[in-house]
Parts: C-alpha cells; structure tokens; sequence
C-alpha cells in the first residue's frame, strides 16, 4: 500500500491496513520489459501461484504436477564448507547468478547458496550474553547474523564517539565469524527498529531548518563525519578483506520517506568512497521498493510471509536477480497500553519453507529481539503518541532472555530436513533464579534529589530538551525535564508538553499534560508560588516525516490566561550513572508508606555468589524506571503489557546490589524476582494473522 506524503507507516497487523489493501491479482512484469523478462516473471509467477497447491512438505494438497522447472533443485544443502572460519580462499563472494529454466540464485565463492539470516542486535543484548544468542542462531540452522548500527547510541554527542563494552560493534562482528556464521551490516545512518528518532542523534534536532535524511548539507555533513568513524571499523571486516561481513545496507526504507532523490545515491558514495564494497543492498517494504531502491545495489524487501502478489513491485525492478527478504517478520513489537503481539508458529514455518522451496533467501526479524535497556526505546504516533516498551521480545524465535521457544524448534527441524549435515548441539538454556523479594527501605523526594543535578538552566522562554545548553552545546537526549516558574496568580495554563507532564504547585499535584489535554487549572492564590511542571520523553517517533519535529519537554511558550509565563529554571534528568553515584550521598529518608509524588526509593538486593538471569515484578508501583547498580533497566508503566523487568545476572555483583527506583506518581514498597516471563492477558486485537 502506497502511503500519501507524510503518512505514517501502520502496523501491518492493522486492521485498517489489512481493509485498503489491495484485492489480489495475478503477478505480472512490467509493460516495458523485454518478452525475455515478461516470459522469465510470468513464468516465476505461475510457478509461485501454483506452489499454494502444496503443503510446507511439498505434498500435492491437489492433482497437479510439481512446477520442477523453478523449484530450487537440491533436496538437501551440504554449506559446511562455507562459514568464515572454513572458506579461505575467497574471490568472488556472494554473486547473483542466473540460468537458464530455473530462478536466480545467489552463489557464494562459486557455490549455490541460500542466506538464512537471523536478526540480533548487539546494543539489545548484554555482552555477556552474545556468545549465547549467535551460538544459539547457529545450532538453529541459520548461517548468518543481521544486525543494525545505532548512530544516536555511538555518537551521542558530536565528535564524541562510544564503541566500548555493549557497544563495541568489531568485537560482535569478530565473535559472529568464530561461532561460524556470516554478518549482513546494516548501518543506517537511520535505521528504525523501532528506536528513538529511528536510531537517530537528538542533537540533529536543535537547527529546525536541518532536514533529516536528505542531502541538506547540516544532515549530510553529520552523516560524514560519523561514517569517517564507523567505516574504517567495518571496512577491514569485510568478506574480500577476510572477515564475515557478507553485505552492507545502504540506508533503510526509504521509499516509505523518499523526500529527496539524491539522497541514496550520495550515500551510496559515501559507503564506496570510504571502501564499502561486495554486495550491497536496500530494504523497503513490498509497495515502497521501487522507491527505495537506487541503481548499483540489490534491492530487497520486508514482509509478514509468503504471499505471491507481494513481489509483484520487486519484479518490476530486477525480475534477474535473487530474491532476499530482508525482514521476515515473525512478530512485532509492543507499545505501552496496548496489547502484547504474539504470531502463530505455524504460520512462521509455512513460509519459511516457501522461501527455501523456491530458493528465496530471508532473514528472520527477529531471532532474538532482546530489551531496550535505557531510554533507547521509540515510538509510534498513529491515533496518539505510544513509547515503545522496555522489553523487545517481539515473540522471537528466541524470547528476550534467551531462551528457547516453540518457534525455535519448529525452524530447527525444518533447516535439519534441509540440510545433509547435523546441525551443531543445542547449547544448554540460559540459568534463571529467583532471589528473595525485598522492601525498597528508604527514599528521597524529587525536590531534594535537585541539589545533586547539574547546575540549573535559566531562560527567560522555555527551551526544549535537544536545545538546552548541556552536553558540551550538545542538549539533553533522553530522560525528564523539569521546569520552574513563579506564578502569583491563578488561571488557566497552557503548555505543549512532549510527551507527558506532571503539574505542581511548590509540590502539591494538579494533574498532567499530554499531547492532547495541553491545559489545566491553577486554583487562585494570594502569594506567589513556585510553579513546576516535570516533562517525561517517552521515546521519539521511530518512523515517518514525523521524525523532523520530534523535539521534547517543553514545546514553546507557557501561558497563564494567554499571558506567557517567563523566567525559567530547567532542570536536566538524564538519570545518567554519574547521579547516582552523587545520590549515595544524600540525605535518604525512611520509607513508612506509599508516596504520591516523584521520588527515588533505595533498596538492596542480595543476589548470592553466582548472579543469575530474572525478572523484576513491581506490583503497586506505576509508573517509572529502575536502576540496578546505575544501570538503567528501562521504564515499568502498570498499563502494560509489560508486567516486569529483564534483569541479567551479568549487570549483577556477588552480595549486596544497590536498586534505585524512580516513581513519576505512585509508590508501594515491595519488589519480586520471578524466573518467569509474564505479559497482561493478550486480547483478540493482540493474535496477528
């Protein structure tokens, strides 16, 4: 479905998506293609039409002859010789091929090969963890790894750049290669996955003449400076070079965007210019392929599963060329308030084996999805703007934590009815524990935690959290903003608050802004008071135009009765490491009962002499984040359908570990540990079909 100019992209399990779509329709070549090309496709076409005949096994459901003439030949693979560590003599790498009477295939050093790819995101993953989730990939079948490059994460200040611990991108890479699978590098500059800003730097915001991903000289000027960092990591890393890196993205999905046509072939020539080379490829929906796609590179698109008239735009640009589904999409991800997505494992394997029945190469988003640990996590903005959830589980064929699920073993027996050699074993499931549950002793109010921020921005206007003077000029990314003001009188106030804030007077609660209630009442008063409003970013959209204008905490002026209030002081809540290691100091309070207004609670968890994998359970608590050791878990909202935190015995220590919670409105006192994952109960809107 083509979108209209600044439409944004529906879940594809949208119901209204799923009611304007398209009536099928016989797959057909272009008009102005060769009757070698009309014959090659239609021929292709039938083949696939026919194909919904046959069960996943290949047995006839009805009397009709096999269409042997496209199916891929070999009943089983022998790839054992081609992984990174096997495959020394390298001098072609991956080509596209095409014969005669059959479909177009990908070769690998001369070899007939299908990518079977799994999605796993470093920056999603503890580093502790990443040899289990690839060796996991592996000894399920698939013989690559795809991985995206978040540029806001490595670069989160302008010329400062971050390719250490979790995100130390060589060292994934390498560790990949010696598991023995291939890498497909997608690098962006923007890459979605559902993000903030789309894997985007925030500072991008702060000229609001800048326009993002097009050849705007501020925006690609950012864009080079950060590839002369990136590049020369993963240059070297490269299949020609000797390294596992098979392919490289350029870009993602721009033809759902496609604001500026010079855009993909400039950044085309930045990744050659700076010694990008082999096959290269783009990734655009079904509808939006021809779009996004640019001359030079393989074009490949995403998609839910194996239907015939989703090829019908890729075959009018490159009916000669192998088929790669870069994201098949074996679940979807969560948003706050709305219901956990899960997808049917049947319907996974099926068109799985589809794509291998047809020599259709694919890569599973995702294997492993993992956790938006931090304030990493984006958003979507359809009816309202919705954050997506800590967890990233997306109902993978592995779940956040790692471990194994029906999908996983669904796909590894059909790769072992495909494959002459045995699969590797199945490493052993990763521990879970449960730890005694434990009471949160102490706490400091929001008001007295203030002193042990950085030094206060004064301005007589309100500024945005991307425009406030921090971070060497750099502004604030992530986190909560509050604002104070003097108000002497009563009335109706105003404010464009991005994307949730809580009113007070001095510290007594009058209610929340959002996107949509931008007013409230201030009751009358007789002397001046301290006005304070604390604005939460819930995460920047992640897709659509709407990414230009996705600035946060206070969006222009603050009115009372149309009058516009001045004199502020800003306040940053980046909730960084460095804060808590100055909030030990503080004056800690003891916890006698709830509280009702935002503040830090301490706690102590006893994690004994081996940490292992749990999850957190908050029950009474209702919305906020956690801090384990000064590590940022992410956000807990009692709206689910998050019911509670991943928690890697990794970011654990033998003995005492210090919990910090921050709570925006209600507080309780108690914390769980539960070795079991546990969602709200799905709806019907939930069940993707």
């Amino acid at each position: 479905m083509r979108r209209a100019a600044g439409q944004p992209r529906r879940p594809w399990f949208s119901t209204e998506t799923r009611s304007r779509r398209r009536p099928p329709g016989p797959l057909r070549g272009p008009s102005d293609a060769s009757p070698a090309c009309r014959s090659h496709a239609q021929r292709l076409i039938s083949v696939m039409e026919a194909a919904s005949a046959f069960s996943p096994g290949g047995v006839p459901k009805a009397s009709l002859s096999p269409p042997h003439l496209f199916l891929w030949a070999p009943n089983r693979f022998d790839w054992s010789h081609l992984t990174p560590c096997q495959l020394k003599n390298r001098s072609r790498g991956i080509q596209t091929e095409e014969r005669a009477g059959r479909n177009p295939y990908f070769t690998l050093e001369g070899h007939e090969f299908l990518i079977l790819g799994g999605s796993v995101h470093y920056f999603r993953v503890p580093r502790a963890s990443w040899r289990d989730r690839l060796l996991k990939l592996r000894a399920c079948g698939f013989n690559t790894v795809t991985t995206y490059v978040p540029w806001n994460l490595h670069e989160p200040q302008r010329g400062t750049f971050d390719f250490s611990r979790n995100l130390d991108l060589e060292a994934f890479i390498l560790l990949a290669e010696e598991v023995g699978l291939w890498v497909i590098l997608r690098p962006g500059p923007y890459i979605c996955s559902e993000m903030d800003l789309g894997g985007l730097p925030s500072w991008l915001l702060q000229d609001p003449t800048s326009q993002l991903r097009t050849t705007d000289r501020s925006f690609v000027n950012a864009v080079n400076k950060y590839f002369d960092h990136l590049i020369p990591r993963v240059a070297p890393l490269q299949y020609h070079r000797g390294g596992p890196i098979i392919a490289v993205q350029v870009e993602n999905e721009y033809g759902s965007f496609y604001k500026d046509t010079a855009y993909m072939p400039y950044l085309l020539q930045a990744l050659l210019q700076r010694g990008i080379g082999g096959l290269l490829l783009t990734a655009d929906s079904t509808e939006e392929v021809t779009r996004g796609h640019t001359k030079g590179v393989l074009a490949t698109i995403n998609m839910k599963g194996f239907k015939v008239d989703s090829f019908k735009h890729l075959y009018k640009l490159q009916s000669h060329k192998p088929i790669l589904i870069m994201e098949f999409w074996v679940g979807w991800f969560d948003t706050w308030g709305s219901d956990h997505k899960v997808m049917g494992v049947n319907e996974v394997e099926k068109s799985m084996s589809e794509f291998i029945r047809f020599g259709i190469s694919f890569n599973v988003y995702m294997f492993h999805g993992g956790t938006n640990f931090g304030f990493m996590n984006g958003a979507t903005s359809f009816e309202k703007h919705r954050g997506v959830t800590t967890s990233y589980d997306y109902d993978a064929v592995l779940t956040e934590a790692g471990d194994y699920t029906t999908k996983y073993f669904a796909l590894r027996n059909l790769f072992e009815s495909i494959l002459v050699r045995p699969l590797p074993p199945l490493p052993s499931p990763t521990p879970k524990t449960v730890y005694p549950s434990l009471k949160l002793s102490h706490y400091l109010p929001l008001w007295e935690a203030l002193p042990y921020l950085q030094r206060p921005v004064t301005s007589n206007v309100p500024l945005n959290m991307e425009n406030l003077p921090i971070n060497n000029g750099n502004g604030q990314s992530f986190g909560f903003a509050l604002y104070e003001m003097t108000v002497c009188s009563g009335g109706r106030l105003y404010a464009n608050a991005q994307d949730e804030a809580q009113v007070f007077l001095n510290e007594t609660s009058l209610g929340i802004l959002t996107d949509v209630y931008r007013d409230i009442d201030i009751p009358p008063i007789t002397e001046c008071q301290l006005l304070r409003i604390l604005v939460e970013n819930q995460g920047r959209v992640s897709f659509s135009w709407k990414i230009q204008n996705q600035r946060k905490g206070l969006i222009g002026p603050v009115t009372l009765d149309k009058i516009p209030l001045s004199r502020f002081t800003i306040y940053s809540l980046e909730l960084k490491m460095t804060f808590f290691k100055k909030l030990r100091s503080a004056p800690w309070r003891p916890l006698r009962g709830p509280s009702s207004s935002p503040a830090f609670h301490l706690g102590t968890l006893m994690a004994g002499s081996s940490p292992q994998d749990t999850f957190l359970q908050l029950p009474g608590w209702k919305h906020g984040c956690v801090f384990i050791n000064g590590h940022n878990l992410g956000r807990y909202w009692n709206i689910g359908p998050q019911e509670a935190l991943y928690l890697p015995g990794s970011w654990l220590q033998p003995g005492t570990n210090e919990i910090v919670l921050f709570e925006k409105e209600k507080s309780s006192s108690d914390i769980y540990s539960t070795d079991i994952r546990r969602w709200v109960v799905p709806g019907p809107d939930s069940l993707l079909h």
